[in-house]
């Protein structure tokens, strides 16, 4: 039998292939989009805003570390978290970070303002308000994401065809818009938007993996469209 002073520097290795997964921006930033929902490569490269070749790079690092998960669709390759636990690491990470970090809330401050989003302690009060019809829950994300899981009865309106879909929003009801969670600007523009046109708008801070991790009901609109992607050469 091994003596544990063998053991441990064997076992720690590996929690460090995690470690050193995440130890960068633009990886987080692609684990954040993939607890949305799965996502092309392509798209991925083009919501992160890196270039494919550095978007498959990393995916390479994440799927090494057994963070993601790659099928082939096609000329496609649709990328997906590997397991449920790898969106909860994200939020533990987060939540630390915001803890011990006072520099993350003062860039949340230099972004927002003095515009703040609605608490999470409102996340059920606000469900409640949404069944009883006094608040339009607004998705602002694009579709695919969307469709992989959003919040109940929320209605699909992504930024880029917000302005032109206003008619669809009734002026005497409250507009609650989400987005990927806290450090989604998605939202936030949504909300100046609405707020310029006369609408009564908030923003939500969580997103879907937020509301899935503190026990709320999470939707699926079933699809065959597949998730977003554009060929590339």
């Amino acid at each position: 039998m091994a003596h544990p002073s063998q053991l441990r520097p064997v076992v720690y290795a590996q929690f460090t292939r995690i470690a050193k997964a995440i130890a960068h921006p633009a990886r987080l930033e692609l684990l954040e989009l993939l607890a949305q929902g799965p996502h092309h490569i392509d798209g991925l490269a083009r919501e992160a805003g890196i270039s494919l070749a550095s978007a498959s790079q990393h995916l390479q690092v994440l799927r090494a570390a057994r963070l993601v998960e790659a099928t082939r669709e096609g000329s496609f390759v649709v990328c997906r978290l590997a397991d449920p636990k790898v969106s909860a690491l994200l939020a533990s990470l987060r939540d630390l970070a915001e803890s011990r970090l006072l520099e993350i809330d003062e860039v949340m401050k230099a972004v927002l303002g003095a515009e703040r989003e609605l608490e999470l302690v409102a996340s059920r009060e606000l469900l409640a308000r949404v069944r009883k019809g006094e608040v339009v829950l607004l998705d602002v994300r694009p579709d695919p994401e969307f469709q992989a899981g959003h919040l109940p009865r929320a209605l699909s309106v992504p930024l880029a065809e917000l302005e032109r879909r206003l008619s669809e929003l009734p002026k005497n009801r409250e507009i609650v818009a989400y987005c990927r969670g806290p450090y989604c600007l998605l939202a936030v523009r949504a909300v100046e938007l609405l707020r310029d046109r006369g609408w009564r708008a908030s923003r939500l801070r969580d997103g879907v993996p937020e509301w899935r991790a503190a026990g709320l009901p999470v939707d699926e609109t079933p699809s065959q469209a597949a998730p977003t992607r554009r060929r590339t050469s």
